[in-house]
């Protein structure tokens, strides 16, 4: 239940609508799917690294967020290595939780293509917030069929 009430957070989100995102939630870990389009790409025609910044970060938050239930986490650091470009096809990230201990979280995660190729690693910081998790940010069940 918990798994699924982060999920539909994520997906109500204006952000996750406009970039056209999914996402799955496990324990300790979270799969982001972004489909590439034209509007993400920098003037040498491949997605800017902001778009690899956004799946990275997503599903390394959700991993951490995962093991959380009663408030969201936030980002206070993330570092990225890009390794390689893509200018078609899905953006796959997938993230897990690396280390927890009482409110600091650090989760890592990879980003690839629809052939697995890596196009980048991140690695990040995130602690509890003070935000409950509600249905007055989206945190409840879906009601799509």
């Amino acid at each position: 239940e918990h798994f699924s009430k982060l999920e539909h957070l994520y997906q109500v989100a204006p952000v996750s609508r406009w970039y056209g995102a999914s996402i799955r939630v496990g324990d300790g870990q979270a799969d982001v799917k972004i489909p590439v389009r034209p509007e993400f790409y920098h003037a040498a025609n491949a997605v800017h690294g902001s778009v690899y910044f956004r799946a990275l970060d997503d599903a390394a938050f959700f991993a951490a967020n995962s093991r959380v239930r009663d408030v969201l986490v936030l980002t206070v650091s993330f570092s990225i290595h890009f390794t390689n470009p893509i200018s078609e096809g899905e953006l796959l990230a997938t993230g897990r939780l690396v280390h927890e201990s009482g409110r600091l979280f650090v989760a890592e995660s990879e980003l690839r293509d629809g052939k697995g190729l890596l196009l980048g690693k991140g690695s990040g910081t995130f602690p509890r917030s003070r935000i409950p998790l509600g249905a007055d940010i989206g945190y409840r069940e879906s009601t799509d069929i």
